[in-house]
């Protein structure tokens, strides 16, 4: 019998001073048996950096042909494509070819270094294409905000995003390596 995702809601308030973004959003984020509270925080934190109405999550690790996020306009082209973790050169380039901005949020810590090293040239060529690391101690902190129903406020300012519960709050701030 195959395991079911795990549902997580998540009510946020935004206010994103950098891109003059207000607004409140009860999100559902369903966790695969295989992801890691780490990773489906990054999913969040790729909706907090890039909120926006039409910006959704994607089917999952099971779906290869959809990223973890992404925003479509009106009529159904895709507007921005957003993947986290440290995918391969090939899927960023399909998603380069599909969507007119593509984005990358890497975590990993160290290895999200080597997977630079190695994969940067390459995907230098790619002109539409953005990558964001996060340091592997603030995506850690991240999962402390883990909880089935979470009540949060996000706030950026200045490239730096604060998410608290309340009692906590984790300050992030992506380093842009493209």
């Amino acid at each position: 019998m195959a395991l079911k995702s795990t549902i997580f809601k998540a009510s946020v308030n935004i206010a994103d001073l950098d891109r003059h973004y207000y607004g409140e959003h009860a999100l559902t984020l369903a966790r695969h048996p295989s992801e890691t509270d780490e990773r489906m925080m990054m999913r969040l934190l790729a909706f907090l950096l890039f909120a926006d109405a039409r910006l959704e999550f994607g089917r999952g690790l099971s779906a290869d042909d959809e990223p973890a996020l992404w925003q479509k306009d009106y009529g159904g082209a895709i507007e921005r494509w957003i993947e986290v973790g440290l995918p391969d050169e090939r899927v960023l380039r399909k998603a380069a070819g599909r969507a007119a901005e593509v984005v990358v949020l890497a975590y990993g810590g160290r290895a999200a270094e080597v997977w630079w090293e190695k994969e940067g040239n390459a995907l230098g060529r790619l002109a539409n294409l953005h990558v964001l690391a996060i340091d592997a101690e603030q995506s850690a902190a991240l999962t402390t905000l883990v909880e089935r129903g979470m009540q949060l406020q996000c706030t950026i300012q200045d490239g730096q995003l604060w998410l608290t519960d309340g009692p906590r709050t984790v300050a992030v701030e992506p380093r842009r390596w493209r």
